[in-house]
């Protein structure tokens, strides 16, 4: 699963720790949400689209998303 996290994140001047405290959570995890290492659950996934005001599916995808 990729994601567009780091590029939204980045697109709004926010470094991790900025959008860590925003959706309570650690730094870690927005890092390891970033890099594909964890999917986030349900509902930190919809706090993310919602966060960013993006469905789901723009900000969440699968590897042949272009």
């Amino acid at each position: 699963m990729q994601n567009d996290v780091r590029k939204l994140r980045e697109g709004r001047s926010l470094s991790q720790g900025d959008l860590a405290r925003e959706l309570g959570v650690s730094r870690q995890t927005v890092n390891a949400i970033e890099t594909g290492r964890y999917l986030p659950s349900l509902p930190l996934a919809l706090a993310i689209g919602r966060f960013f005001g993006k469905a789901l599916e723009n900000v969440f995808h699968d590897d042949a998303h272009e």
